[in-house]
């Protein structure tokens, strides 16, 4: 039973370190978006949105450090949502008919996938926060070490609920879906909507009213909410304008989160265990 999900997640992270192209490029996207887009853009989004005054005992951050917490999050929902193009491959090239015929639960094959995705999330999650402390993002400021490890523990379990519950999305797709260009179509449609409408790189305080009640239940924002808390403190001013965060918050942004990543491992694993593959 354990093996079954454990030998599915070797078999993902040895493709994904062996594909150099994949491994390379998936590196690099965050990096890129960090440093062309997050430099590119700090000054003039601190000239459209800041100019006000921090008021006295707040912390203030520039754009780019507000931006980077967002930016983890977008890279993540970006390389899940499009994930399960792996399930994809093997289903269409006849791998998959082979794994799902064996004695192991089909809910090994999305546990398995889920964890090696999580796995790679908190690989970008580290070249990011490793990549922006060198482009001048400060992050963790007055913390001890003991705050500092606290605080990555918390911004660990966010990406990780996060990155799974977005890969069940994209093997529903895969299962759903029969060919590379239905699902590049589908998860498309899916990403825009999420990305944009969330306060993953700007504050939602600036969008119309419609979607900042959209924004209030995606789960982009919650999972920027969680990595902002986290990273940056319960209180502190960001292109000027102020943000407050409670712990009570943030504890119902995880439990949010947790209760997606149940949801669409459900309709994952429905998907599975009702796939015929011939």
């Amino acid at each position: 039973m354990v093996s079954g999900f454990i030998a599915v997640f070797k078999r993902d992270f040895r493709r994904y370190v062996r594909f150099k192209d994949q491994l390379f490029t998936s590196m690099l996207h965050p990096i890129l978006w960090l440093a062309l887009f997050g430099l590119g853009m700090a000054g003039n989004f601190e000239r459209i949105l800041g100019g006000g005054s921090t008021p006295a005992g707040m912390i203030s951050y520039d754009y780019l450090t507000f931006m980077c917490p967002g930016m983890i999050a977008a890279t993540i929902l970006f390389a899940n949502l499009y994930g399960g193009f792996s399930v994809l491959f093997d289903k269409n090239w006849g791998i998959l008919r082979e794994i799902m015929a064996s004695p192991m639960p089909r809910r090994d094959l999305i546990i398995g996938i889920s964890l090696s995705s999580v796995t790679k999330s908190l690989i970008q999650t580290v070249i990011i926060i490793v990549f922006g402390i060198v482009l001048g993002v400060t992050f963790f400021s007055g913390e001890n070490f003991g705050g500092v490890l606290i605080s990555l523990i918390g911004m660990v379990l966010f990406v990780a609920v996060f990155s799974a519950a977005v890969l069940c999305v994209s093997l529903y797709v895969a299962f759903k879906t029969s060919s590379p260009e239905g699902y590049q179509g589908v998860t498309t449609v899916l990403s825009m909507p999420v990305f944009f409408a969330s306060n993953a790189l700007y504050p939602s305080a600036g969008l119309p009213p419609v979607l900042q009640e959209i924004a209030l239940i995606n789960p982009l924002t919650h999972l920027s909410n969680g990595l902002r808390y986290f990273s940056m403190g319960d209180h502190f001013s960001a292109l000027g304008l102020e943000f407050i965060f409670s712990s009570t918050e943030i504890l119902i942004s995880f439990v949010y989160l947790l209760v997606f990543a149940l949801v669409t491992f459900y309709f994952a694993l429905r998907a599975v265990e009702q796939s015929v593959i011939t």
